[in-house]
């Protein structure tokens, strides 16, 4: 591979003016002349490209209709009764034959053609030898191709004709084979085989096809020292910088093709307009001597400074002219005041929408927006293509607003927006949570190839938590007949395999519900042969595990095994370490002993979450021995104990009614730079209700407010409580009033946006306010959502308001503890 890029950025051994390389062209030259006189000698014979006789001609016409036919057999008995038939055939004797395995393609006939001639020792000529190899070519036979190449080549029955060795590199680049274009070049170099402007074009695709942007840029400083530059050489080298990424050198390169237009430099050469030639044997005869050359003056000077992709500024094009100027007749347009044909103005277009889609990879809408102006200065029609280009950079850099803004224009023009350029948007609004927009823009699509917006839309859905909006785009997929591939999957498992709401445990309901629904998306994946993934599975065991659906959990987690984790066992951590989670919560400890036990004996990478979730489990035990040792193999394991551990610990202390050494473990963490979380704090707190300790129940509260950790609504709740638990009303209703206040606005007192909210809220008499502030759960927004419940029912209860928390009764007692 790296002998290629050697050899793709370095062929410049071919075009030189020393001496002994003009005799290389002098040879070629030959060459070529001696091809020349063999085709019209056989066109001589007879113009529709018979063989030497009327007999000859009709025993080769009867071996293609056979094999017309796929009377194989029938053809290969016709060869060899025509081969041994004869004791005076040439290789003009089998051109039709030949010529119609090429076009067919048939290699492997014309392998059979090729042993006959070896064994009559026929000789071959280039007009065969060419259709011989671009039959074995297209029939995907490189090697087979290359060998009989080289073969002819090491007998010395041929001059190095570059025609071949161009039309065997473009076969490479069609069939994206680096290896076979390798040993092309090297055989190339090693026969002094020189290179013409067709050459370069061929090793400019293949370094785009190896993705060697240098390689192209040493393309391009080659082409330049010997050869004139063209619109259509611009047009090939501005769609490699397109494709490589190099907005730079594509925008300089398209600032050069506007400024040969202008000055009149409009040279299209037939061979280079990217269209397939009806007579494919029409190069192997040119009598054209492609000689080098010198470029004048500063034609090549624009890219070749380039070093590194950067951004553009606009401010560097040429100045634009102020009119654009009409056809005057049909197929010829205006460019600055001269008359083209319509193909020039093609080209420029297409080169304009090049580097306007690069814009997208660039990040510059800017100017993508720029090169728009131009081209319509220029008298250049932007068609949906190009604006296509255009939305993509607008949402690439700015989102989707802007995108919009283009897909308006184009409306105004009465262009009608690529389907692509509807899905990018639909994708961009999803990603901003925009749902209406994207699921309207989705409606817009008359054909979705891919199920990309839907992707993104579902995600959006599960982030907003709303299953319900789905299911419509589910129905939209299905109306639209674009099949759902394994994301699709992937997204509908973590929507709606959980069944219950927040803050709401599996029952026997729900997990009738879920077992269903679980049901209906793998046999929708049966019926679209799309098997399980690792996500999938994760996703079901996460579902599985909410619903506290165990038994279930356990057998998917034995297809998981069977299907990835016997195979790679780095994938099983990961999963294990979720059912292990789930059986604790549910409180199955020594099913969960058992699984810990499993994964230590096949052997599975344990990580710091899978002993956190063990020393969790000790909890269930009340057995800190057991929860010592697990630390102390984690440790020896090289992992450190980091919150989780400690919480898990805290969890086993306050298990055993141990809360002096539970908030001993809290002075280890501050010493040991561990940052406190909400979690460990509400660890103690839960088993301080519990046990009605009020006086831990007042430490742990104002330790979080020193230590800045912002009360949630687990703590609210269990301050709440452990306080009317006890009798005491009075203090329940300021404590919570009080931590809401924290909650909602800070460590600091509220500001006045919140103050307004709590206002509006709390303050009024509307009946249809609760209703409203639930409102808030829907748009997931649960903790603006429960503060203002909470501080409503205070204030109900006949508590004044406190805007500053910490001047509260209750906070002022708490902070002299």
């Amino acid at each position: 591979m790296h002998a290629f890029r050697a050899r793709v950025a370095l062929r410049s051994t071919a075009v030189s003016f020393c001496k002994s390389k003009w005799h290389q062209y002098v040879d070629e030259l030959a060459g070529e002349l001696c091809i020349q006189r063999t085709f019209s000698t056989t066109r001589r014979i007879d113009f529709a490209e018979s063989g030497a006789g009327s007999t000859t001609r009709a025993m080769q016409m009867q071996i293609v209709d056979a094999l017309r036919l796929g009377e194989r057999r029938r053809a290969s008995n016709l060869l060899l009764e025509f081969g041994y038939g004869s004791h005076s055939l040439r290789a003009d004797d089998f051109f039709i034959i030949i010529k119609y395995c090429a076009q067919s393609p048939d290699p492997l006939f014309v392998m059979e053609i090729w042993r006959l001639m070896e064994a009559r020792d026929i000789s071959l000529n280039h007009i065969c030898l060419f259709l011989m190899m671009k039959a074995l070519c297209r029939g995907g036979y490189l090697e087979e191709a290359f060998n009989m190449m080289n073969f002819l080549r090491e007998t010395q029955q041929f001059y190095p004709v570059l025609s071949v060795y161009n039309n065997f590199l473009e076969d490479c680049t069609k069939m994206h084979s680096i290896i076979h274009a390798t040993k092309c070049l090297d055989l190339m170099e090693k026969h002094m085989v020189g290179n013409n402007e067709v050459t370069y074009t061929l090793l400019l695709e293949l370094a785009v096809l190896q993705k060697n942007l240098s390689a192209v840029h040493q393309i391009w400083k080659e082409y330049v020292k010997h050869y004139s530059i063209s619109i259509i050489v611009l047009r090939k080298f501005i769609w490699s910088f397109r494709r490589l990424g190099d907005l730079t050198s594509a925008f300089k390169a398209l600032q050069q093709m506007v400024s040969l237009a202008n000055k009149g430099d409009i040279y299209i050469d037939s061979k280079h307009d990217g269209k397939k030639r009806k007579d494919e044997v029409k190069e192997l005869y040119s009598t054209r001597l492609d000689i080098p050359i010198p470029l004048k003056g500063e034609l090549g000077s624009t890219i070749l400074d380039v070093k590194e992709n950067k951004q553009v500024d606009p401010s560097i094009c040429p100045p634009l002219n102020s009119a654009s100027l009409e056809a005057k007749s049909v197929g010829i347009c205006r460019l600055n005041g001269q008359t083209y044909p319509a193909r020039i103005m093609e080209v420029l277009t297409w080169s304009f929408n090049d580097v306007i889609h690069a814009c997208r990879r660039g990040r510059n809408y800017a100017l993508a927006k720029h090169l728009i102006l131009q081209m319509q200065n220029l008298g250049l029609q932007p068609s949906s293509h190009t604006y296509d280009g255009l939305i993509r950079a607008a949402v690439s850099e700015i989102g989707f607003s802007e995108g919009l803004e283009v897909l308006k224009t184009m409306r105004q023009k009465k262009l009608k927006p690529y389907d692509s350029s509807l899905a990018i948007l639909s994708i961009s609004c999803s990603k901003a949570l925009e749902l209406d927009l994207a699921e309207a823009l989705l409606n817009q699509i008359s054909i979705c190839e891919r199920p990309h917006p839907f992707h993104a839309l579902l995600t959006s859905c599960d982030k907003t938590n709303k299953p319900e909006r789905a299911v419509q785009v589910l129905a939209k997929m299905k109306q639209m007949n674009v099949a759902p591939d394994i994301r699709i999957y992937e997204l509908l498992f973590k929507l709606f395999t959980n069944v219950n709401p927040p803050y709401e445990k599996g029952n026997m309901i729900s997990q009738v519900e879920a077992a269903k629904r679980i049901n209906a998306i793998e046999s929708d994946m049966v019926a679209n042969e799309i098997h399980h993934s690792y996500k999938t599975l994760k996703s079901l065991l996460r579902a599985l595990g909410e619903e506290g659906m165990i038994r279930e959990m356990i057998q998917y987690l034995h297809v998981a095994e069977n299907l990835f984790i016997h195979r790679d066992p780095t994938l099983g951590t990961a999963m294990y370490n979720i059912v292990l989670q789930y059986l604790v919560v549910a409180k199955e400890s020594h099913m969960a002993i058992e699984i810990f036990k499993m994964m230590k004996l096949c052997g599975l990478q344990l990580s710091a979450a899978t002993y956190n979730i063990m020393i969790d489990c000790c909890s269930i035990l009340g057995c800190f021995r057991s929860a010592s040792l697990l630390v102390s193999n984690m440790i020896r394991e090289g992992f450190y104990p980091d919150t989780p551990t400690y919480t898990a610990l805290i969890k086993v202390m306050l298990e055993v009614e141990n809360f002096n050494e539970a908030l001993n473990l809290l002075d280890h963490m501050r010493s040991d730079g561990k940052k406190f979380d909400a979690l460990v704090f509400n660890t103690i707190l839960r088993k301080a209700h519990v046990k009605g300790r009020i006086d831990v129940i007042e430490f742990i509260v104002e330790r979080m407010h020193q230590e800045k950790i912002l009360p949630d609504q687990t703590t609210c709740s269990s301050v709440f409580c452990a306080y009317v638990d006890s009798g005491f009303h009075n203090t329940a209703i300021q404590a919570l009033q009080v931590l809401t206040m924290r909650m909602l606005g800070g460590h600091d007192d509220i500001d006045e946006e919140k103050r307004k909210l709590v206002n509006e809220f709390i303050l009024a008499e509307d009946s249809a306010v609760e209703s409203r502030i639930l409102g808030f759960f829907e748009e997931s927004e649960e903790k603006l959502a429960f503060a203002l419940l909470n501080l409503r029912w205070c204030a109900m209860s006949g508590l004044p308001m406190c805007w500053s928390v910490d001047q509260s009764l209750w906070a002022r007692r708490l902070n002299i503890i």
